[in-house]
């Protein structure tokens, strides 16, 4: 098969609007941040790219961590209920921890406002559905990290699994391995319900994978958990120490090492592995195998490559040259996206449909485990458009 030139050229399939009409220039959407925690900075940084966003408030229920926000970026710290209540933010940005994402998603449809929140979308189904039906009912748009498949060395991936450089896509390996961040300070968090390494970690991995092959349909797995504690390390905050004392240590509520099949509606089997049992390892993040050669993902947690291939009659390895800007860290482009769909009508790359679906899958290794069978997934979405080529910094889409 010849090889696509409009890869080198940096032009080609973009994805345009689903219906409605696209407006002369983007208005400034304002939002409100709900947590200040320890990820809030990189999207109070990286909004600041995109000229169709404006943060002008931020709350938490530690309100100094608010105030901090406050004196950093000008946005102004008030309580949930005063940022629910103000009728010029339209996108609340739910930025609090895992187990209460569903709720704070579900009061930000009540006050009428577009709810878009970290990974994962929640950590469990019956809430997240709650969030889509009350979505549904109001007409408001739900959104969800993680945005890192909108990066420059992901949508070249897609891209390239798109023009067929290598075919058929039949098998594929996501694998995410480490001893995890035991000693971290915010340690216990990670090893709590909500988090390990499938719902921390796996968010990014199992959205790229949707993003390259579409919906899936079913999940075989096994999971297990590698001890019932771990020890404190020496970074670890008073707090905890005060928490966890005389035991010096905390408890593993989660299980910690997980491997499975998801078995795409496409046809592709994807192997998939996450782990806080593994003190180091040699695979690459994403493989992807097909009928005409094989291509190398980057770590679905960065926005950048590498991205690279090796083609049936190739001898060696080759770097595929990036289509896409959005190489470095551009946590918030899928906010930002949400923002100019809203405006233009089409549907919105980071969707509630694609998070709930990701959160199913993600579900349903440590289900398929405990059942000892394969699980059938009762959710679906649309795979999402891949970005246009040539966009300039700021842009996530072309107008006119």
């Amino acid at each position: 098969m010849a090889r696509k030139s409009a890869l080198a050229a940096g032009r080609g399939t973009g994805a345009g609007a689903r219906g409605g009409r696209k407006p002369a220039k983007f208005r400034t959407t304002r939002v409100g941040i709900v947590g200040c925690g320890m990820i809030s900075d990189a999207y109070f940084k990286a909004s600041k790219k995109f000229n169709m966003l404006e943060v002008v408030a931020c709350s938490d229920i530690i309100p100094e961590r608010a105030q901090a926000k406050e004196a950093l970026y000008g946005c102004k710290a008030m309580s949930n209920g005063e940022l629910f209540a103000r009728d010029d933010i339209e996108i609340v940005l739910n930025l609090t921890p895992p187990q209460v994402h569903s709720a704070i998603a579900l009061d930000t449809l009540r006050a009428g406002k577009h709810a878009y929140s970290e990974k994962p979308f929640g950590v469990d189904a019956g809430d997240a559905a709650k969030v889509m039906a009350l979505a549904r009912k109001t007409g408001l748009r739900v959104g969800c990290a993680p945005d890192t498949f909108l990066g420059g060395g992901l949508q070249t991936a897609r891209k390239l699994l798109d023009d067929g450089w290598i075919g058929q896509p039949i098998a594929a390996t996501a694998m995410v391995l480490g001893r995890g961040p035991e000693k971290w300070g915010q340690a216990p968090f990670f090893y709590d319900y909500g988090a390990g390494p499938m719902l921390d970690l796996g968010p990014y991995y199992t959205t790229a994978l949707v993003n390259f092959f579409g919906p899936a349909r079913r999940v075989t797995a096994f999971t297990k958990k590698g001890s019932e504690f771990r020890t404190l390390g020496a970074e670890v905050g008073e707090t905890y120490r005060r928490q966890y004392k005389p035991f010096d240590r905390y408890p593993v509520k989660v299980t910690t090492h997980l491997t499975g099949v998801i078995e795409f509606a496409c046809g592709v089997l994807a192997t998939v592995i996450t782990s806080f049992e593994a003190f180091a390892h040699n695979h690459p993040p994403i493989e992807i195998y097909g009928s005409e050669g094989t291509l190398l993902a980057p770590d679905p947690n960065t926005f950048g490559g590498p991205v690279r291939l090796l083609r049936r009659d190739d001898r060696k390895w080759v770097d595929a040259p990036l289509a896409y800007g959005y190489t470095e860290n551009s946590r918030s482009i899928g906010v930002a996206d949400m923002a100019c769909a809203m405006q233009t009508g089409r549907a919105h790359r980071c969707s509630g449909d694609l998070a709930n679906h990701v959160l199913e899958i993600m579900l349903a290794f440590d289900k398929s485990s405990q059942r000892g069978e394969a699980v059938k997934l009762t959710t679906t979405c649309e795979r999402p458009a891949p970005l246009p080529t040539g966009l300039e910094p700021g842009e996530v889409e072309k107008l006119g």
